[in-house]
């Protein structure tokens, strides 16, 4: 019989991970905290008083380059539920809304002189050709965008949106956080410039559960509701994970939590090295206000904020990316804001939070008039964004190694590349192919 796999958490990594062990012939079990697989596209029912398709928790789309995702997409038969559409995004800087989708928009922003759009739009072009990153380790991102396209394009482009994002940490980000995101929006845009960004209707939670199906499909297990608390090495070999619902045996462990989260697991006998190095690499909260209303907001679906008073880093309006006939003719608007985790903010209700964001809103977008709001909804993640800085390969805790038959599988390792459902497919996929090669 093959060895048994105990896979903690069911966002895409494991879930990846663990449907091709089962399908392999591995016993597999998924142990997962929250009451839904997928992790951070876990969805919900925007406004029960109409008859709407499930809404992402957090925003989410893929790049037409996220060659990983559409292959399982089709192993999985879900082809009919992918829609790929040109976005349109914009910039707030200024007290102004300037559309920024293709070239051509570029050439008319005139936040920036013409030889600072040129230089603005050639550092993309610049970014796509850099092809070993090993180099830009050693440089900030702040460095490198001053060094490519100069201080007036960082100062009004580049600094609100790493200071957005990053807060405290904005200075230490690494050049190589900053490139692969040019390079990713880069390689996904139509041949008229404009960027081309993909979703499966029904939200990404559809995708998480067709994966969990599969996985079940194949004799392996998915336990929701279940917390894991404490992993135990076996005197003979294997592993036990325990929490409140009671505890799992299996031969091997892949934890895909972030890295802090298994230094807490495995704290009552791993060595302070090792502990050291898990929790070495920081991380940002995310919360997340979904607003649903019954008219837009704007013009644009990724509206990037550079404007240091407005306490959120993007506003994001579904529904200009989606038809609001997929959500009973309501229009979805998400406001997202990275934080500290020890930040008061994660810890106010949804009203409250409401309350303080609704001043913010009326400000960017003055006809905005709170009796728009039909239903709000607030998401909280505290494990959301890991702070890439210089360097970052050095921290990167290993695979495997870090005990005998336990394997560490998280966003944090897929550096250079950042957080994303295609990465986490294929690093899940990646090491359940290295498991069943090896028996």
């Amino acid at each position: 019989m093959k060895p048994s796999v105990a896979v903690i958490g069911s966002g895409f990594t494991g879930l990846a991970a663990a449907r091709d062990l089962a399908r392999a012939g591995h016993p597999v079990t998924v142990i997962e905290a929250d009451g839904h697989v997928g992790g951070l596209a876990g969805a919900f029912q925007p406004d029960e008083n109409v008859e709407a398709e499930p809404l992402d928790r957090f925003y989410h789309h893929w790049f037409t380059s996220d060659l990983e995702v559409m292959a399982l997409i089709r192993e999985l038969g879900l082809e009919d539920a992918v829609a790929t559409e040109a976005s349109l995004t914009g910039v707030y800087y200024n007290r102004r809304i300037t559309r920024l989708s293709t070239p051509l928009d570029l050439l008319r922003f005139t936040a920036l002189p013409p030889l600072d759009r040129l230089r603005l739009g050639w550092l993309a072009l610049r970014a796509r050709r850099v092809k070993d990153w090993r180099p830009l380790e050693h440089l900030t991102a702040a460095q490198w965008l001053r060094s490519m396209a100069g201080e007036r394009v960082y100062r009004v482009m580049w600094e609100p949106l790493l200071q957005g994002k990053f807060g405290r940490h904005a200075d230490a980000i690494s050049a190589v956080w900053i490139w692969n995101k040019l390079k990713l929006r880069g390689g996904s845009r139509a041949k008229s410039g404009a960027e081309q960004l993909v979703y499966v209707r029904g939200s990404f939670a559809r995708l998480a559960e067709a994966i969990c199906a599969d996985i079940q499909a194949h004799g392996g297990r998915v336990k929701t509701h279940s917390a894991a608390t404490e992993l135990i090495p076996l005197a003979r070999g294997g592993w036990e994970i325990r929490g409140p619902w009671g505890s799992e045996r299996a031969a091997r462990v892949i934890a895909t939590t972030a890295p802090p989260i298994l230094a807490d697991l495995i704290d009552g006998w791993a060595a302070p090295h090792t502990l050291a190095s898990l929790r070495r690499i920081n991380y940002l909260a995310n919360i997340c206000l979904v607003l649903v209303l019954d008219r837009s907001l704007s013009s644009t679906y990724w509206l990037n904020v550079n404007d240091p008073g407005f306490p959120f880093v993007g506003v994001i309006e579904h529904t200009r990316f989606q038809s609001p006939a997929h959500y009973g003719g309501r229009h979805i608007v998400y406001l997202s804001r990275y934080l500290p985790q020890d930040d008061p903010l994660l810890d106010l209700c949804a009203d409250d939070f409401l309350h303080f964001a609704i001043p913010h809103v009326q400000r960017m977008f003055p006809a905005f008039d709170q009796r728009w709001i039909q239903r709000h909804h607030v998401w909280r993640a505290l494990w959301a964004q890991p702070i890439v800085e210089r360097h970052y390969s050095q921290f990167i805790p290993p695979v495997e190694g870090l005990a005998p038959d336990l394997y560490l599988c998280s966003m944090a390792q897929i550096y250079p590349e950042d957080r994303g459902t295609n990465y986490a497919i294929r690093a899940g996929r990646d090491l359940a192919a290295r498991l069943i090669a090896g028996g």
